[in-house]
C-alpha cells in the first residue's frame, strides 16, 4: 500500500482544484476547467518517469490490460501465451477481448520463463501477455530474442510493477504496448485507475480512441469528431487523475524508501539456512514493493504462513491463502464460466485447462512467501516486524 501511505495536502489540493471547477470529465469544457487537464498532467508525469513516448490513463489496471491488448492488435481467436501466476484480471482481459489463453510455466523470477514460452509455442501463437509479477521485471534478455525470432506481439502487464526497470528500460516498453495499475494497493495510487504506455504512435492513438468509444479528440466540438475505430468507455475521471498526478511525482521517493526497508528485511532472512530469494535479472531495477522468498518445501511454506497468521505477520502464499493470483484456485477460468459466449467458447480452448500440467509453476508458487514492503515504515515498527518475522520462521524450523 505504498502510495496510499503518502496521501497528504498535495493530493487534496489537486482534487479540490477539480472540484472547484466542477469539471470531472477529462475531455472538453476548456473554458470552465480553467486550463486544468489532470489526466493529461498525469500522463505527462508517467512519460517523464518511464521514458515512454506516449502514455494514456484509463479507469483501472484491468481496463489498461484490455486497452493494451486491443491497441497491439490482439483479438478474436488469437492464441496468446499467458502466465498461471498473476492477478486473474490478466486472463480475464485476454478472454474477454476474444483471444485464447495458452498457459506456460514460470520460474523463480515469478514471471514467464523463456523455457516455458518455448514449450508452448506453435504456428498459431500470435503473442505473449507477459506479467512482471510482484514488483520486478521478467528475464527480458532471455524473452526478447524469442519475441523477435517468432515475430510475436508482446504486451506487458506491469500492473504490479510500476517503478521497475530492466537495465535502464522501464517495464512496459519492451513490447508493443504495456500497462500499469493505480489501484489502492499499488506503489502509486489514484484510488482506482490504470495507465497504458507505448513508443508506437499508432498504438497510442488506438489506446486513446479505443478507451473513449472511438473519439479522436480532434477539435473542440465533442461528438462531432470523425470515428476511425470502435471502442468503449474506459475513461479515467479528473478527480482520480488529480491524485495519480501527485502520486507519480512521489514515486522515486517511495521507491527509495521501499528499497531501504526491503534490504533490512532481506538481510535478516539471508542469515537463515534454507531460505532463498526470488531471482531478479536486474536487482537494481526492482521497485521493491514486495519481498519474495522461498522455503525449501511447500510444506514448510504452508507451516510458516500458519505461524505468521498466529503471530500477526501479514504475508501471502498464493497457493494456500489467496484465491485470485494462481491458477489452482481459478475453477471459473478452467471451466470457462461466463454469463455470455466468449471467443474461446466458439474457437475452443487451445489447452485442456482442467488437466494442465505446470509442475515448475506449482513448485515455485508452493514454496513462495511474499511480504508487502511499506514505504512509510517507522523504524521501530520495521524493527518489530523484522524480529517477529524471524522468530516466527524459527519456530517452524526448530
Amino acid at each position: 500500500m505504498a502510495g496510499a501511505e503518502f496521501f497528504g495536502a498535495e493530493e487534496r489540493k489537486e482534487v479540490n482544484e477539480v472540484l472547484d471547477t466542477g469539471i470531472l470529465f477529462r475531455y472538453g469544457f476548456d473554458e470552465a476547467r480553467k486550463g486544468m487537464f489532470k489526466a493529461k498532467e498525469l500522463e505527462a508525469e508517467a512519460e517523464k518517469f518511464t521514458g515512454a513516448k506516449f502514455a494514456h490513463a484509463v479507469s483501472s489496471g484491468s481496463t489498461a490490460v484490455t486497452t493494451s491488448l486491443a491497441a497491439a492488435g490482439i483479438g478474436l481467436g488469437d492464441e496468446v501465451i499467458v502466465t498461471p501466476f498473476t492477478f486473474v484480471a490478466t486472463i480475464e482481459a485476454v478472454m474477454l477481448i476474444g483471444a485464447l489463453p495458452v498457459f506456460a510455466e514460470i520460474d523463480e523470477t515469478l514471471c514467464l520463463s523463456s523455457e516455458g514460452i518455448k514449450a508452448v509455442l506453435t504456428p498459431k501463437t500470435k503473442g505473449i501477455c507477459l506479467v512482471h509479477m510482484c514488483g520486478a521485471a521478467a528475464d527480458m534478455d532471455a524473452i526478447m530474442p524469442l519475441v523477435k525470432e517468432h515475430n510475436l506481439t508482446l504486451v506487458e502487464d506491469a500492473g504490479q510493477a510500476l517503478g521497475a526497470f530492466h537495465k535502464g528500460t522501464s517495464v512496459g516498453l519492451f513490447g508493443k504496448t504495456g500497462c500499469f495499475s493505480f489501484d489502492f494497493f499499488k506503489i502509486t495510487t489514484a484510488g482506482e485507475g490504470g495507465l497504458c504506455i507505448t513508443n508506437d504512435e499508432t498504438a497510442y492513438n488506438h489506446m486513446a480512441e479505443y478507451s473513449d468509444h472511438g473519439h479522436t479528440h480532434q477539435g473542440s466540438n465533442r461528438g462531432m469528431e470523425p470515428h476511425h475505430i470502435m471502442g468503449t468507455n474506459f475513461r479515467l475521471s479528473e478527480t482520480n487523475a488529480a491524485i495519480g498526478k501527485v502520486q507519480m511525482q512521489r514515486i522515486e521517493t517511495i521507491r527509495t524508501h521501499n528499497k531501504k526497508h526491503k534490504a533490512i528485511l532481506k538481510s535478516a532472512l539471508a542469515q537463515m539456512e534454507g531460505i532463498t530469494f526470488r531471482h531478479m535479472p536486474d536487482p537494481e531495477g526492482d521497485s521493491a514493493t514486495f519481498l519474495n522468498f522461498f522455503m525449501p518445501t511447500a510444506e514448510l511454506s504452508q507451516k510458516v504462513m500458519a505461524q505468521f497468521a498466529e503471530d500477526g505477520i501479514a504475508g501471502f502464499n498464493y497457493w494456500y491463502t489467496n484465491m485470485y493470483h494462481f491458477i489452482n484456485q481459478w475453477d471459473h477460468i478452467k471451466e470457462l464460466k461466463s454469463p455470455n459466449k466468449l471467443g474461446i467458447h466458439h474457437f475452443g480452448a487451445p489447452q485442456d485447462y482442467k488437466a494442465l500440467k505446470l509442475p515448475k509453476s506449482n513448485e515455485v508458487v508452493g514454496r513462495l512467501i511474499s511480504l508487502g514492503v511499506k514505504a512509510n515504515w517507522p523504524a521501530e515498527e520495521l524493527e518489530a516486524f523484522k524480529n517477529q518475522m524471524v522468530a516466527s520462521i524459527k519456530k517452524v524450523l526448530a
